[in-house]
């Protein structure tokens, strides 16, 4: 079957790889019909390329038609539509049974010290075998795919495998109060669903975007979001303090993480980190490795005392400097980490199964192409060309 695979920092393209097979009784084989990609892909593009290996089939965000089921896979059956959480939970062990699917204790990668199994997420997360593909072998199936009702065109369901439930996550963390403000930094695609979410949950009565693209911009007000351009300010913190009476926003969301812009040595130095040799480049990321944080100090600069700052955006430095003082003389409280999918896909399939498109999730790709277009696409969604907010890829193509 055709996928797309990581050869080297920067390069990706289409190969033949083996058909997926059952191995557990608790796999299931997804031929996939939709996939698209991330925010985070592009990480393994760059900064976490010392933790790929040549041929790793990439992709964490897909649905499709299941094909086959193992023995112990009683919930699902062959035909039915599904969209699968990119984190692979097990849904029965202690943090699963408390709803910490993001740190399933049957998938955590222990000998590397992180969470659960992720697709297509490196050697940090499983090196699961991703859904940039035409079929994918999906563990723990019988707990982790979610249904998708027939009569639905597939971008209804697409996001809930990461963006919608991290942005809904990342806002209910946020812990906006009612009548609040939340400033959300970073108008990507989980920056976009972050404010339409916001509106959704009720509580915030004004929120603001900020981001430095013309295009995002636009469209979070579009969605009723005010917007700095990072362009035109010399500090977003003292521009949401003159949206907010000087005092700053009650909360803000960090939906940028580890590639914020704003630091040019930082960006070398991720850049360089990205291309050196796997064993050299993982030793110096677990020592050494630092992020762009420039998205997560304008969070801590831009919040009022007391307010909550909530980390969706990815961060993979083990050596950042942080204002601490600053941190704990304003009393900021921190939520942060890879969000709980399954926690929140009951509550938002409810939302999104209805005639309407409350969230706009329909409208959000601004590209869609063939599988076999995945290399350009990957330079044209980092490069952020041509109006590119997000791009869902058609394996059938």
């Amino acid at each position: 079957m055709r996928a797309l695979t990581w050869q080297g920092p920067g390069s990706v393209e289409i190969a033949e790889v083996p058909m997926p097979e059952l191995r557990d009784p608790t796999d299931a084989i997804v031929r996939v019909t939709s996939t698209a990609i991330c925010g985070s892909d592009l990480h393994l593009y760059g900064v976490l390329g010392p933790y790929m290996g040549r041929g790793d089939v990439l992709g964490h965000e897909f649905m499709g038609v299941v094909e086959e089921v193992g023995a112990e896979v009683t919930g699902l059956q062959v035909g039915d539509r599904v969209v699968v959480p990119f984190n692979i939970s097990c849904g029965r062990c202690w943090m699963c049974s408390r709803g910490f699917y993001a740190q399933c204790e049957t998938t955590q990668n222990t000998e590397r010290g992180t969470g659960a199994s992720l697709f297509g997420f490196s050697k940090l997360y499983g090196e699961v075998p991703g859904g940039q593909a035409e079929y994918v072998r999906v563990p723990h199936a019988d707990f982790g795919p979610v249904k998708v009702p027939h009569g639905f065109a597939d971008e209804r369901a697409l996001y809930l495998s990461d963006i919608l439930p991290t942005a809904w996550q990342g806002v209910a963390w946020a812990n906006v109060p009612d009548g609040g403000t939340l400033a959300v930094i970073g108008a990507g695609p989980i920056g976009q669903l972050a404010v339409r979410s916001a509106r959704q949950q009720g509580h915030a009565e004004r929120i603001i975007a900020v981001d430095l693209v013309d295009e995002r911009l636009e469209l979070a007000r579009a969605w009723g979001a005010q917007t700095i351009d990072l362009r035109e300010v010399d500090s977003v913190g003292d521009a949401i303090r003159d949206l907010t009476g000087g005092r700053g926003a009650d909360s803000v969301l960090d939906a940028v993480g580890m590639e914020a812009h704003g630091n040019p040595v930082a960006e070398q130095v991720v850049k360089a980190v990205g291309k050196l040799p796997g064993g050299v480049g993982q030793k110096v990321m677990e020592t050494a490795g630092i992020d762009r944080t420039a998205a997560l100090l304008s969070a801590i600069d831009g919040v009022r005392r007391s307010g909550t700052v909530s980390i969706s955006g990815v961060y993979g430095g083990t050596a950042d400097p942080l204002p601490m003082m600053t941190m704990f003389d304003k009393g900021i409280r921190l939520a942060m980490g890879q969000c709980h999918v399954r926690q929140w896909t009951e509550e938002l399939s409810e939302i999104l199964f209805q005639d309407e498109d409350v969230l706009g999730v329909e409208q959000l790709a601004t590209h869609h192409l063939a599988l076999s277009d995945a290399p350009e696409a990957y330079d044209m969604f980092r490069d952020k060309r041509d109006g590119c907010i997000k791009v869902v890829l058609d394996p059938t193509r």
